[in-house]
This record gives C-alpha cells, sequence and structure tokens, in this order.
C-alpha cells in the first residue's frame, strides 16, 4: 500500500496471486465493491479489497461457488447474524465435497478396472475404449 493506503489493480492482483481478471469478475458479480479511481481512471484498492479478495480466494479455493461466497460475505458483513447460518453453509459444502468424494473414488475403481484389462496394451482391441464406447458406467 502507497502513502494513501491505495493501490493500482496491478499490485493488488501480485500480492494476493489473483488473475487481474478475475478481480474485475468478482467486481462484476458483486464480491468486490467497487474501488476509487485515480483521476486518470485507474481503480485505487484498499486495505479492505484486500481483506474481502483474500476471503474470497480462501472461500474459492475451498470449493465454495460463488453464490455461497456472496452468503458468506453477507453474512461476514452482519456480524450480529448468528454462526449457525455460517454454519449451515458450510456444512451443506461439506456434503456436496463428501458426494464429489464418493464420485472420484468411483470412477478410480472404474477407471482402474479398466486399465488393468488392458493386458499392458499388447492386445489388438483397447479395453478403455471399448468401455467409453459402452452405455453406461460399469466395466464388463
Amino acid at each position: 500500500m502507497d502513502g494513501t493506503g491505495r493501490i493500482a489493480i496491478g499490485r493488488l492482483s501480485k500480492h494476493t496471486g489473483t488473475n487481474i481478471e478475475t478481480i474485475r469478475y468478482y467486481e462484476r458479480v458483486g464480491l468486490l465493491p467497487a474501488p476509487a479511481r485515480s483521476p486518470g481512471g485507474y481503480r485505487l484498492y484498499g486495505t479492505d479489497h484486500l481483506k474481502r479478495l483474500n476471503f474470497v480466494r480462501r472461500a474459492r479455493t475451498l470449493g465454495f461457488s460463488i453464490g455461497e461466497v456472496r452468503t458468506l460475505l453477507r453474512l461476514a458483513d452482519e456480524r450480529k447474524r448468528p454462526c449457525a447460518e455460517v454454519r449451515a453453509v458450510a456444512e451443506a459444502h461439506l456434503s456436496d465435497v463428501r458426494a464429489k468424494i464418493a464420485d472420484l473414488r468411483r470412477m478410480e475403481r472404474v477407471l482402474q478396472a479398466t486399465v488393468a484389462k488392458c493386458a499392458q496394451g499388447r492386445r489388438s482391441d483397447c479395453a478403455v475404449i471399448e468401455a467409453l464406447y459402452r452405455n453406461g458406467s460399469a466395466v464388463a
């Protein structure tokens, strides 16, 4: 931050590791408030933008959707709200994550069985190609 407590988008990008276009996108969808502008029209971000962008990045890293992040930010902005509401959002997301993990494990089993049928790639027919042509997820 400079002496005025404001930085340009490039410095915010470097400081947070967030792509400039991603920062602009977060502004467009309302996750980041519009920053002040310099006399030349450049965006000037303050400490609050930096903190909010870090919040958004961390939530996105944890897999929260844009809508969920928006809800979490609203709850964070309304500090008097009970933590139970944040917990409900996090629990719903945790349930989704667990379902995705279960799906990934099923995919792993199917792929592992299919790859094993390739017999080290020595046969003229390919079990992986044949499995992809079949309807359904079971490996026969």
